[in-house]
C-alpha cells in the first residue's frame, strides 16, 4: 500500500479507503440480533482483508443504516492505533440533535474517539448554515474535540463547486470528501482550495458514482484499454498529487483486487494516461462535435433560475456520456434520481419541457436553440421510474 499525508491532519492516509456503504446489512437501523450472520461474516472478513492489505482507513456514516453497529462488533479486534476510523453525520437545526447523534454513532462503533469526523452532506446553503452559525452543529463539534472524542473535522459534500469553494474558505475543516474523476471534473477548482488550506482530500465513490465501472460498457473497456476503466479511473485520480485517498466501496473482500492493480503505475502515470486520454478526447469529439464538446457548459443556468428546476446541466453531461461512451446504464440511473433526491442530487428531470420556455435562462449559453432539443432526446432516452438514493429507500 502507499501513503500520503492527509493535508494538516498529519495522518499517513493509504491511497485508498475502505468505505463503508457497501458491505452493510440494512440502509435502516435494525436491532443487531436481526443482523444476519452470513452478512455480519462477510462485512468482518471484508474489514480484516482491508488492513491485511494496508487499508486502515474505514469510512462509514450514520446515514448508511447498520453499517456503523455492524462495524463496531469488528474494530475492536485491532489495535485501535493502527487504524484510521472516520464517520459523519449530517448537520441538524437543533444542535443537541446533532450531539445525540454524533454520541450514537460513538456507542454504535464501539469507540472512544473518531479520528476523522465529517459532516455529512454539506450540499446547500441551508446544510452550511446549520453547521457553521453560530451556535450550531461546528460549535458541538468543537466541543467534541476538545473532550478528545473527535480528533479532526471535516466534510462531505455532493454541493455545486462554488458553495464547496465556501465552506473550504471558512477554515473550519481539515479535510474533504468530494466528487472529482474522469467523469466530472468541475471540483478541481474546490480541490486547489482544499490544498491551499493545507487540507486532507478524499474522493468520492470513483468507480460507482464514477461510472459504475464495476461493469463498464464495452466501449469504454476498449477505450481504457490495455488498463481496466476502474483502474485508468484510478490512475487519473491517483496521477494528482493533490488527490490523497480514493474511497472504495467494497461489498467484499475480492472487490479490492482491481484496484491494487494501479499501485505500481502511479509512478508511471505521466507515461501510461497520455494514449488513453487522447482516445478518449478523440471519441467524445467525433460523436459530439468538436464545437460542443468544448462548449457545452458555456453559459448554463443555476438550477433556481431555470423554469421548472429543471438540471440541464446534468442532462446535458449524462447525454453527453450516452454518445461518446455507450454509459447508458451509468446515465439512466443517474438521471432519474432527479426530482427524488433533494439537495443530494437537485434539481428536475426534463420530462415538462412542453410547458416551459427556457429561452431567457439559456439567453447566454451559444447553445440556446439546440438545448431545448438536445434535452428532449436525452429524457426520451433516460427518462423512467423515479428513483431514490440507497439510503432513501
Amino acid at each position: 500500500m502507499l501513503y500520503r499525508r492527509f493535508g494538516r491532519t498529519e495522518l499517513q492516509m493509504p491511497v485508498f479507503s475502505c468505505g463503508g456503504m457497501r458491505y452493510q446489512h440494512s440502509w435502516q437501523d435494525m436491532p443487531p440480533a436481526d443482523i444476519p450472520k452470513q452478512n455480519q461474516e462477510n462485512l468482518a472478513v471484508t474489514i480484516h482483508q482491508a488492513v491485511a492489505l494496508g487499508i486502515n482507513h474505514i469510512e462509514t456514516a450514520r446515514g448508511y443504516g447498520t453499517s456503523e453497529i455492524q462495524l463496531g462488533k469488528v474494530l475492536p479486534a485491532f489495535d485501535r492505533d493502527r487504524l484510521i476510523i472516520q464517520t459523519k453525520v449530517s448537520p441538524q437545526p437543533n444542535p443537541k440533535d446533532f450531539l445525540e447523534t454524533v454520541e450514537n454513532s460513538l456507542d454504535n462503533l464501539n469507540l472512544n474517539y473518531i479520528d476523522l469526523f465529517g459532516f455529512h452532506g454539506l450540499n446547500n446553503a441551508e446544510t452550511l448554515q446549520q453547521t457553521l452559525r453560530p451556535g450550531g452543529c461546528m460549535e458541538i463539534a468543537k466541543q467534541l474535540q476538545a473532550q478528545g472524542k473527535i480528533r479532526h473535522i471535516g466534510f462531505s459534500t455532493h454541493g455545486p463547486t462554488q458553495l464547496i469553494i465556501e465552506a473550504i474558505a471558512s477554515n473550519q475543516f481539515d479535510y474533504v470528501n468530494i466528487h472529482w474523476y474522469y467523469i466530472f471534473q468541475d471540483n478541481w477548482r474546490a480541490i486547489e482550495a482544499a490544498i491551499e488550506r493545507d487540507m486532507g482530500v478524499f474522493i468520492i465513490s470513483p468507480s460507482d458514482k464514477g461510472g459504475h465501472l464495476y461493469a463498464p460498457p464495452q466501449k469504454l473497456i476498449d477505450l481504457c484499454a490495455p488498463f481496466s476503466p476502474m483502474v485508468f479511473n484510478d490512475l487519473f485520480c491517483l496521477s494528482r498529487p493533490q488527490v490523497h485517498t480514493l474511497s472504495l466501496g467494497a461489498a467484499k473482500p475480492s472487490d479490492f483486487d482491481e484496484h491494487l492493480k494501479v499501485l505500481p503505475l502511479i509512478e508511471k502515470a505521466d507515461e501510461l494516461l497520455p494514449p488513453i486520454l487522447q482516445r478518449l478526447e478523440a471519441q467524445a469529439i467525433s460523436v459530439l462535435g468538436e464545437n460542443w464538446y468544448r462548449t457545452w457548459k458555456e453559459g448554463l443556468p443555476d438550477i433556481q433560475a431555470t423554469p421548472g428546476n429543471v438540471n440541464i446541466a446534468i442532462a446535458l453531461w449524462l447525454g453527453n456520456l450516452v454518445e461518446a461512451f455507450d454509459m447508458t446504464e451509468y446515465a439512466t440511473a443517474r438521471y432519474n434520481l432527479l426530482g427524488g433526491a433533494s439537495h443530494w442530487f437537485p434539481g428536475n428531470k426534463a420530462d415538462k419541457l412542453s410547458a416551459l420556455d427556457l429561452t431567457q435562462s439559456l439567453r447566454h449559453s451559444p447553445h440556446a436553440q439546440s438545448i431545448p432539443t438536445r434535452l428532449a432526446k436525452i429524457h426520451e432516452m433516460l427518462g423512467g421510474t423515479d428513483l431514490k438514493r440507497l439510503s432513501q429507500q
